[in-house]
């Protein structure tokens, strides 16, 4: 048996994939795959409009708000969202928390004026900054939910003035959150929601049509609204699998349920590793992160024999990302928590074989 803690794409629910694997030879028993139907055929547009219905119904979207499943990932709306909602001759704010942050206000500077409030650049991401005003003359407000390579979490989120965007390709589905506090939510699908190849968008449709440049319509959010996600053909497999997957965790009792799951998935990981002397956390003890959980060695020397003790025990995806090194275990929504407790008891093990 494998324990995948693969970062992303991340680990989905078992029964999830064979069903999808079964839609793939055939779906529903109409005698054709999944991949070879019309997406404009009535099975699909079942399976789209149950996607957005449980989307909406896991996160408690409110009125005002449209759900899109759309392409070319976060890193798209990266642009995406500079394009739709800031005006050449105004700003942005930004904060900067980690890689992925980065990234985004790097795009939106091709857009308007930035400004990156607060940073925690200088500690290499070791904390999300919090000590910043946001501008109440800026056009949005944009933050990162959760930092896949430094292992950060914001755990409140901070009431905006302006519309608050924000990336939470990472966590999203993880825990409940309040969508009206956001002007926009985006997320890549391959965490806790599907495979790669489809980004989920929130947004509220009061925020668009306010910037004066023309807009391609590929990367415009009102033709994606008015196209229903279909103004191109839509990533249908991305988009049946992400709708498995919200399925199993609507029957698993929803967010709230995977809440509790995923904090005591979380907790006993960082327990072990306060515990452990070989051991040590990256990052600061209030912004740990529950999707993400970094380390290191206290003994750089013995990464690579721990590595293979995991590689031993069917432990995956567990080596940490260059920027950070050592080790990070991701423990998406589908990962059982006796995952978990097979990567603690191997580090107790190489603990006991390393006084």
């Amino acid at each position: 048996m494998k324990h995948n803690f693969g970062a992303g794409p991340g680990i989905l629910p078992h029964e999830v994939l064979k069903q999808a694997a079964q839609a793939v030879v055939d779906l529903n028993g109409i005698g054709l795959s999944l991949l070879e139907i019309s997406h404009r055929s009535t099975e699909f547009e079942a399976v789209l409009d149950e996607a957005v219905k449980l989307v909406k119904e896991l996160l408690e979207v409110p009125e005002g708000y449209s759900v899109l499943f759309l392409q070319g990932g976060a890193s798209t709306q990266f642009a995406m969202v500079p394009y739709n909602l800031l005006p050449s001759t105004g700003k942005a704010a930004y904060l900067e928390s980690g890689v992925w942050a980065n990234k985004a206000l790097k795009e939106a500077k091709y857009f308007g004026e930035v400004d990156v409030i607060a940073t925690s650049k200088e500690s290499n991401f070791t904390y999300i900054p919090k000590d910043y005003t946001i501008p109440t003359d800026a056009a949005y407000f944009h933050i990162t939910s959760n930092n896949t390579i430094y292992g950060t979490q914001l755990h409140e989120f901070p009431k905006s003035p302006i519309p608050m965007i924000c990336d939470m390709s990472s966590d999203i589905f993880s825990r409940k959150i309040n969508v009206a506090d956001f002007g926009l939510i985006y997320a890549g699908a391959q965490k806790n929601m599907g495979p790669a190849g489809t980004t989920l968008v929130i947004v509220k449709d009061e925020i668009l049509g306010k910037v004066a440049r023309k807009i391609p319509s590929m990367l415009n959010y009102q033709t994606q609204i008015e196209g229903g996600s279909m103004y191109n053909t839509p990533p249908v497999f991305a988009i049946y699998v992400s709708m498995l997957t919200l399925n199993w965790l609507k029957s698993k009792g929803g967010v709230e349920a995977i809440a509790v799951e995923n904090k005591a998935k979380s907790k006993a990981l960082y327990t072990e590793i306060d515990r452990n002397p070989l051991f040590k956390p990256v990052c600061a003890v209030e912004d740990r992160s529950d999707m993400n959980v970094c380390f290191v060695m206290e003994n750089p020397e013995h990464e690579k024999p721990f590595l293979k003790l995991c590689d031993e025990k069917g432990i995956v995806g567990i080596k940490g990302h260059r920027s950070v090194g050592g080790f990070r275990a991701s423990i998406y929504n589908a990962l059982p928590i006796t995952s978990v407790h097979v990567l603690i008891d191997a580090m107790q093990e190489f603990q006991e074989n390393n006084k």
